[in-house]
C-alpha cells in the first residue's frame, strides 16, 4: 500500500505535490520522494521517512518545474529498509521514465528473469516498482517508431504491459518532454482518480491515489481512471484517455473501504465513510442474533477506523455510544508495527482508558478490522484493567484468515489469528467474552450497495479467492520464506512508523 500523485500545471508544482503527499501519508510512512521536471531535466529527491521530514526547504528548492510526481511508501515487497528502493525510480532509456506505484506484481520474479534474458534489461534492486518500470519502458521502446511520440504509441505500450504483469497495480509515469502517464490494473485493485482544478497561472490536471488529495489541495475529483484504463496527460494539460485492457472488471480492494482509506475519500463511486456505516449496520444485526442488546451497556470504538461503524451499530440495538479510549496521535497503527514485541508495546503507548466509561459495565469493543489478533488482546485486557465487568468484541469486517499477495503487509498464514483457529479460538486468545464476527457475503453486500455497477470486490484476506488467478500455496510459501530472511533488528527500525497518524487523524 502507497499513495501517489502526478500533476500538471501552469506554475512549479513541488509544494502542491508536497501538500497531497501530507494528505496521503496514512497511506505510507516508510519513505516519501517528489520528482520534478523543467524542460526535458528531471530533478528528484527521496529517502526514508515522513513527507515533514523527509523535504526541507532547500530541498524543495532544488524541485523546479512544472509537472512532477510523488510517493509516501510503505513497503510490502522488496527491502522495507532500504533507501535505494524508495520511489520514484527513473531509467534513462528510451526518452527517460520516472516512475511511482501502488500496488504489488504477483509474478515479479518471472519478469525479473524474463527482463534479463529476452530484454536484456538489468534489475538492481528487490523492488517490483523496478520491475514494472523496465517493462513499460521496454514496450514503450517497442512501440516508438517515429519521433514524437505519440498518445496512440504510449496506449499501445500499455495495452503490453497489462498483457505482461500481473497482480496489482496503480501507476502514474512522467515521461521527459512529453507528459504524464497513469494506469491502472485491469481489474482495479489498487484506486487512482483523475482531478482538475483552476490554479494560480491556470488549469491543472491531478491524478491520484485517493480523492482526499485532490479535494484538499483545491481541485476537483472528476472520476476514477477505469480498470485498465491509461491516461495521458501531454505538457499542454490535454487530457487523453483509452481502455487498454482486453476484459477490465472492476473489483477494488474491500481493504480500503475497512481501514485503509481515509473516511473523507470516494474510491470507484463509493464513499468510505458511508461504506463503514454500512458495515455498522449489518454489524449490528449479527451482535443482535448472538446476544441481548440489553446484556451491552455501552459501545465503545477502537480508534479510529472502527468509529462510523461503532455509532450507526449502537444507534442500530438502541445502546449509549461511548468513546473509551484516547488516541495517542504521535503513535502509528499497530498491525504494521514489524514486530510482535515492538506491536505489543506501541498498544499501550497509543491507547488509554477512561475508566468511568469501563467501570462496572458490560462494554461492546468495535474494531474494523482484527488481523493479528495483538491489539484486540491487549486492548481487552485494558478493558478489563479499566474495570469492564464483561467485555464482548465485535469486528466490522469478517475474520483475515488468508494472506493478502495485493499490497497489503499481511503476507503469511502464521501471523493471522484467524488462520486455522474457530472463531471460539480466537475469542479465547484474545480473552474476550463474546466475539461477534462481520459476515463475509453481508459485507460485500452491503458496500457493493454503495454502486452496484461493481463487478465485485478483491476480498482475498477474507474469501481466500485470488481474482488475478496466478497464485498458489508455492506463492504463500515464498513470501513467507521472504518474511523471515528479514533483518534480525528490524524491531530498531520502527522510527518512522511511530510517528504515523491514522487517515482519521488528518480529516
Amino acid at each position: 500500500m502507497c499513495g501517489i500523485v502526478g500533476v500538471i500545471s501552469k506554475a512549479p508544482v513541488n509544494q502542491l505535490i508536497y501538500d497531497a503527499l501530507l494528505l496521503l501519508q496514512h497511506r505510507g510512512q516508510d519513505a516519501a520522494g517528489i520528482v520534478t521536471m523543467q524542460g526535458t531535466r528531471c530533478f528528484m529527491h527521496k529517502a526514508r521517512g515522513m513527507v515533514r521530514d523527509v523535504f526541507r526547504t532547500r530541498n524543495m528548492r532544488a524541485l523546479p518545474g512544472l509537472v512532477g510526481l510523488g510517493q509516501v511508501r510503505y513497503p510490502t515487497a522488496g527491502n522495507a529498509y532500504s533507501e535505494e528502493e524508495a520511489q520514484p525510480f527513473y531509467v534513462n532509456a528510451p526518452f527517460g521514465i520516472v516512475l511511482v506505484h501502488n500496488g504489488n506484481l504477483t509474478n515479479a520474479a518471472a519478469l525479473k528473469q524474463e527482463l534479463f534474458a529476452i530484454d536484456r534489461r538489468h534489475i538492481n534492486t528487490d523492488s517490483d516498482t523496478e520491475v514494472l518500470i523496465n517493462v513499460l519502458a521496454h514496450e514503450l521502446e517497442q512501440a516508438a517508431r517515429d519521433l514524437p511520440l505519440t498518445p496512440d504509441e504510449i496506449f499501445k505500450a500499455v495495452a503490453a504491459v497489462h498483457k505482461r504483469i500481473k497482480g496489482s497495480y496503480a501507476v502514474i509515469a512522467l515521461i521527459a518532454g512529453y507528459g504524464l502517464l497513469a494506469f491502472r490494473d485491469p481489474f482495479g485493485i489498487r484506486p487512482l482518480c483523475l482531478g482538475e482544478g483552476e490554479g494560480a497561472m491556470g488549469r491543472e490536471v491531478m491524478l491520484a491515489s485517493e480523492t482526499v488529495a485532490i479535494e484538499g489541495t483545491g481541485h476537483k475529483a472528476m472520476r476514477d481512471v477505469a480498470p485498465g484504463e491509461a491516461i495521458f496527460v501531454d505538457l499542454q494539460g490535454r487530457v487523453h484517455a483509452r481502455q487498454c485492457a482486453d476484459h477490465p472488471q472492476r473489483h477494488p480492494c474491500m481493504f480500503e473501504y475497512v481501514y485503509l482509506a481515509r473516511p473523507d475519500s470516494v474510491i470507484d463511486g463509493i464513499s468510505v465513510y458511508q461504506a463503514r456505516l454500512n458495515l455498522g449496520e449489518t454489524l449490528a444485526q449479527r451482535v443482535i442474533s448472538t446476544m441481548p442488546p440489553s446484556e451491552i451497556d455501552v459501545v465503545i470504538p477502537i480508534p479510529e477506523s472502527s468509529r462510523p461503524s461503532a455509532m450507526q451499530l449502537a444507534h442500530k440495538i438502541g445502546r449509549p455510544y461511548r468513546e473509551g479510549f484516547v488516541k495517542n496521535r504521535y503513535v502509528g497503527r499497530t498491525f504494521i508495527m514489524p514486530g510482535q514485541a515492538v506491536r505489543k508495546k506501541s498498544v499501550r503507548q497509543k491507547l488509554n482508558a477512561i475508566g468511568v466509561e469501563f467501570r462496572g459495565r458490560n462494554v461492546l469493543l468495535v474494531d474494523d478490522s482484527i488481523v493479528r489478533g495483538t491489539t484486540s488482546k491487549e486492548i481487552v485486557q485494558m478493558a478489563r484493567e479499566a474495570g469492564a465487568r464483561k467485555v464482548y468484541m465485535a469486528s466490522a469486517a469478517p475474520p483475515v484468515r488468508f494472506p493478502n499477495v495485493y499490497g497489503i503487509d499481511m503476507p503469511t498464514r502464521a501471523e493471522l489469528v484467524a488462520h486455522g483457529r474457530s472463531i471460539e479460538e480466537i475469542r479465547d486468545f484474545i480473552g474476550a467474552d463474546a466475539l461477534i464476527y462481520q459476515d463475509v457475503d453481508a459485507m460485500k453486500r452491503v458496500v457493493r450497495a454503495l454502486n452496484p455497477g461493481l463487478d465485485g470486490f478483491e476480498a482475498s484476506c477474507f474469501d481466500g479467492e485470488y481474482i488475478t488467478g496466478d497464485i498458489s500455496s508455492a506463492d504463500f510459501e515464498m513470501l513467507e520464506a521472504q518474511r523471515r530472511q528479514q533483518p534480525d533488528d528490524e524491531d530498531e527500525m520502527q522510527g518512522s512508523r511511530l510517528a504515523l497518524q491514522d487517515a482519521q487523524d488528518r480529516a
